[in-house]
């Protein structure tokens, strides 16, 4: 009749399955690299990179998030560029964004304060291009509330 799993048998179903799964995992890792680079954000500009090296250098993320990863301290930063009004009104958005950023901290009682930094104006031009940069990736809805 049926003489039941053998030990040849189990060998073969574990490293077959191992395989296609292996196999599957990497088809699966490919089209998410494929997906992010040409699909979800836009290509990084030097401006770009120096924003988010500005962003790093004085650990924003110690107080923001930023498409959800960091402290929730203070508002999500991800969508700040259209919270600004920066797809109607990109010139009006960077000079909103500069002026907030420079006039921190505000001294309003009993509210969170941002610290006020030494960041010049060329670092702040690319910081607002981060922003920008940020709020055109593709987050499938995140955040869920326009807030942030």
């Amino acid at each position: 009749m049926t003489e039941g799993l053998t030990k040849a048998a189990a060998r073969n179903i574990f490293y077959g399955g191992s395989l296609f799964f292996f196999l599957v995992f990497a088809a699966l890792t490919a089209h998410s690299h494929y997906y992010i680079v040409n699909t979800s954000t836009q290509p990084l500009t030097d401006s770009v990179r120096l924003g988010k090296h500005v962003w790093e250098e004085h650990n924003c993320i110690n107080c923001h998030t930023i498409l959800g990863e960091g402290s929730y301290f203070a508002p999500e930063v991800g969508n700040v560029w259209t919270r600004y009004g920066g797809h109607q009104n990109p010139e009006g958005a960077r000079m909103a964004l500069a002026a907030w950023m420079r006039a921190q901290p505000t001294g309003a009682p009993n509210r969170r304060q941002m610290p006020y930094f030494e960041i010049n104006d060329e670092e702040m031009e690319a910081l607002i291009d981060f922003f920008e940069w940020t709020d055109s990736i593709d987050t499938q809805g995140w955040p869920p509330h326009p807030a942030g």
